[in-house]
């Protein structure tokens, strides 16, 4: 089940979730054979909490890594992965659903390699979803800074 506060922001966007069985798509290889597209194209979402004790989001492509070099230069700050708990308390979703869609209060950082793909698909609250959205669309919801971040 889609949770609220991100069938709203789905709605005001004309976007449509795709919906799948409990547990069916929470690793990026999961969800892009689920979806049937490149791993690359999975918009995966990963909080991460900085030595300032402020929470970041940074969405990125499946098969790709975080690099916490760039990161912190483009924060200014070091950064570790947060924890399941940080996680949902922080953006209301378990880890393998965390959404880029209503998580108030938090920085977001895309990474510029979702660019390549005409469609990309982030969770949609849940880790038995998928959201078909393009890049700019994915920017203009979140108010993302579009970056690299991701390790080469």
């Amino acid at each position: 089940m889609i949770p609220e506060k991100v069938r709203q922001v789905l709605d005001r966007h004309g976007l449509t979730p795709l919906e799948f069985e409990a547990g069916s798509t929470p690793t990026s290889e999961s969800a892009a054979a689920r979806i049937g597209v490149r791993v690359g194209q999975i918009a995966k979402s990963i909080l991460l909490c900085g030595k300032d004790k402020q929470f970041r989001l940074a969405v990125m492509p499946g098969d790709r890594k975080i690099s916490s070099a760039r990161f912190k230069k483009i924060t200014g700050v070091k950064h570790r992965m947060a924890s399941e708990e940080e996680t949902l308390e922080q953006t209301g979703f378990r880890v393998g659903g965390v959404c880029p869609f209503g998580v108030e209060g938090l920085e977001v950082y895309i990474d510029q390699g979702l660019q390549e793909f005409d469609m990309i698909y982030p969770a949609a609250g849940n880790d038995a979803s998928g959201v078909p959205i393009r890049f700019d669309q994915l920017v203009e919801i979140t108010g993302g800074q579009v970056c690299s971040i991701a390790q080469d």
